[in-house]
């Protein structure tokens, strides 16, 4: 009995598979049939409608498909003919692109010419005229003819023109996603700004025709037809197009960067050295920091951008067996599910360059923490290495599930800065980020984050991103615009950078003047925020447009600094107060911090420096405590490495898991080589003033460098402070408390010896 049971069962279980197994190939045959089915008939009216050889179906077909569109008719068969590939290969969502968008332009077509042919005639003999007289090529059909009626009687024939209109604008922005009014716009607003522009090159300002100086006077005087050369040569520079990211044929004009081409006045003034050999304090630097106006002497040259052309490109190619493997592991991912008792499907494929994730959509009344609880399940019958669960997908009813790709392609970042997102994005401090999951390019901003934190173990492609971070400046914003000091502790990461015209300074790579260069920073922003408070202003953006015309515009300035364990490690209470102030307060100045660290650990990023730099960049870590440190959540210990990252800005609820863009050493250089002058003009002003910013002070005394941070909270509290006050208080000798005032003067914590009176605490 039990032995025939088994029987039965088995034969029911064979019935089974066999009656699946014949679904599943009847509803593949089937949708070949349907395809092969529409190629035919599009086929058909093609012949029909363009030869007389076509037959009584040919002729017949014709007849029917021109009859009701019209014009439209001779579409049809084309669009006929793509939707039957489309459905043979299972491309649904091309499919009923297509359809959508074929029909809607078919019915605008129409009724378009209707009107042409016809203008405001609403009678019913129309209809069947409409349909006999099809064979014309003026003519909207039976179809236009019906659609025409009812708007000619609703709307009138005006009505009707601007409501086509209207709808065609529509349907080319759904179908194009770009928005053409927003781009018109603003190419009206660069030509309005370009012919103010060159109005202001012919009026030279009052101050430089009031100066007359000796050397002048002993010059012969320009002639006037010298003066017109003059000002010709300066019109022909600033109507010259600029080279912009393609070296060969497309170009573009910035106004920007024309303001590139005046002659600047001579800089004596700014780089003025300081005579005095004592160390200065705080209030003193930001009293007596120079005006800092970003310009050299002599001609500028105009900025161009480096070709495109310099970087890497590699034409991508579908692979068919990919997909097929996908497929395969969606079946197979949903039987997995379906053995532990989780019913669920899958609804969508992206396949990434390095990822593909598979969208599942749970049946109502299975719980999400059942299916992350199944990860080292779902990973052995996939036979993966790593997957990583993402439940919910943000702003879906969906759970994501990541599966590394058998072969893994690099997204090279000519892919990124010579797509359309990267052109048409606004922000000087874009930043090509690389692709996400579904294959679109990711570009951030970096005045928007406004500081970001990137974290990860060696070889997980940090430095690339910092070099792709740098490329995407040089090639989106000009020396004015934007100034760059960068950090580099390690010293062959980034000194490759030097000569490049948006370097302020030298690439910094001693972690004592990096303190200072920090140090600079946040006295360039209480300079920058005075400025703001005397011009009525809140912000850097504000205060550049009200000195337009004055043309004493204030660069963005970003702080790139690649190894923050470095510098922790030599003064760590400097650098983490300098970066928290910057990061509190610098974002309206237009100063921003970009912070590398490939240790994450909390006495490297610690909790201040975490809360004030809302935005993170996880790449590969160790374990989840490191990903706890970077993202406050685990995630970043299953990315792959090789550029594998989780972008984690402020404002989004969950981070974006993304492949990142490569850019080879080699590339770096080329670009570099290109936009290096042989003149590198660094600012002296900048450089004097780190110089004359004291470094923390050293004694051979141990027991005086404990004191020393002691004295300094001591201080903290009183508006004065006299030596034999240190002696009281710490019970030291007269010798020792002169040192740690000596220390507390280099510090700036204290002002000058003022004889016997007591010294002043700044």
């Amino acid at each position: 009995m039990n032995k025939g049971e088994g029987k039965k069962k088995g034969v029911t279980k064979k019935r089974t598979r066999i009656a699946k197994k014949s679904q599943t190939i009847s509803s593949s045959v089937s949708k070949e049939i349907i395809g092969l089915s529409m190629i035919g008939i599009g086929l058909l009216v093609t012949i029909g409608i363009f030869s007389v050889k076509s037959g009584l179906f040919g002729q017949l077909l014709k007849q029917v498909f021109v009859g009701l569109f019209g014009i439209g008719g001779y579409i049809v068969p084309f669009g006929a003919i793509i939707l039957g590939i489309f459905y043979m290969q299972g491309s649904f969502d091309k499919f009923y692109r297509l359809l959508i968008y074929g029909l809607s332009f078919i019915f605008m077509l129409v009724v378009f010419f209707h009107l042409l042919s016809y203008g405001d005639d609403t009678s019913l003999s129309l209809l069947s005229l409409s349909y006999l007289e099809s064979a014309s090529w003026q003519n909207g059909g039976y179809i236009g003819a019906m659609i025409a009626r009812v708007t000619l009687t609703l709307l009138g024939l005006y009505g009707s023109y601007i409501l086509l209109v209207v709808l065609y604008g529509i349907w080319l922005l759904l179908l194009t996603q770009f928005p053409i009014f927003s781009w018109i716009n603003e190419q009206i607003v660069n030509q309005i700004e370009l012919y103010k522009h060159k109005k202001k090159l012919k009026v030279k300002p009052k101050r430089e025709r009031k100066v007359k100086t000796i050397a002048q006077e002993a010059l012969p005087i320009l002639e006037e037809e010298n003066l017109e050369r003059e000002y010709q040569q300066a019109q022909e520079v600033a109507e010259a197009p600029i080279a912009f990211f393609d070296g060969t044929s497309q170009s573009y004009e910035d106004e920007d960067v024309l303001q590139l081409s005046k002659v600047n006045s001579s800089s004596e003034d700014v780089l003025t050295s300081v005579k005095s050999t004592h160390k200065m304090t705080h209030d003193e630097i930001v009293k007596e920091q120079p005006h800092i106006s970003f310009e050299t002497e002599g001609d500028v040259p105009v900025y161009k951008a480096p070709p495109v052309s310099l970087l890497k490109k590699v034409a991508t190619q579908q692979d068919k067996e990919a997909s097929k493997k996908s497929l395969s592991n969606a079946r197979k991912l949903e039987e997995t599910l379906g053995s532990f008792g989780v019913e669920a499907k899958v609804t969508q494929i992206h396949r990434g360059p390095s990822v593909t994730r598979y969208e599942l959509q749970p049946k109502q009344g299975v719980k999400v923490s059942k299916i992350v609880n199944l990860a080292d399940d779902i990973a052995l019958n996939l036979a993966a290495s790593n997957i990583r669960i993402e439940a919910p997908i943000p702003g879906k009813a969906a759970v994501g599930i990541e599966v590394a790709n058998a072969t893994s392609e690099i997204v090279y970042l000519r892919d990124v800065i010579d797509s359309d997102r990267f052109l048409a994005f606004p922000s000087k401090l874009a930043f090509a980020l690389g692709k996400d999951i579904a294959g679109k390019p990711i570009i951030a901003d970096i005045g928007k984050m406004p500081h970001i934190l990137i974290a990860g173990a060696t070889g997980s492609g940090k430095s690339v991103c910092i070099n792709t971070l740098i490329t995407s400046i040089i090639y989106k914003a000009t020396p004015q615009e934007v100034k760059l000091i960068m950090i580099d502790p390690k010293v062959v990461e980034l000194s490759i950078y030097n000569g490049i015209p948006h370097l302020l300074i030298p690439v910094v790579t001693d972690p004592k003047k990096a303190a200072g260069a920090l140090f600079w920073a946040v006295n360039e922003m209480t300079r920058r925020y005075n400025l703001f408070a005397e011009n009525n202003v809140r912000d850097m953006k504000g205060y550049n447009e009200k000195q337009e015309l004055a043309g004493d515009r204030l660069p963005q300035i970003v702080i790139i600094i690649d190894e923050l364990a470095d510098l922790m490690m030599t003064g760590a209470k400097e650098v983490e107060d300098a970066i928290c102030r910057l990061a509190q307060m610098a974002r309206a100045a237009g100063i921003h911090l970009v912070i590398a660290t490939q240790r994450p650990s909390v006495d490297v990023i610690t909790g201040v420096i975490k809360a004030n730099i809302p935005s993170r960049l996880a790449f590969a870590v160790s374990s989840g405590t490191d990903s706890r440190t970077i993202l406050d959540m685990v995630g970043a210990e299953k990315l792959l490495g090789k550029g594998d990252m989780l972008f984690y800005p402020v404002g989004e609820s969950k981070p974006i898991r993304i492949q990142g863009a490569f850019i080879s050493d080699q590339e770096v250089e080329s670009i570099v080589n290109t936009i290096k002058t042989d003149r590198v003009d660094y600012e002296k002003s900048v450089m004097e003033t780190l110089e004359n910013v004291a470094a923390p002070a050293s004694t051979d005394d141990e027991e005086a460098d404990e004191l020393l941070e002691k004295a300094v909270e001591f201080a903290a509290d009183k508006e004065k402070l006299s030596i034999s006050m240190l002696q009281r208080y710490f019970r030291i000798g007269f010798n020792r408390a002169a040192r740690l005032m000596d220390a507390l003067e280099a510090r700036g914590v204290v002002g000058p010896d003022e004889g016997s009176k007591p010294r002043k605490v700044l």
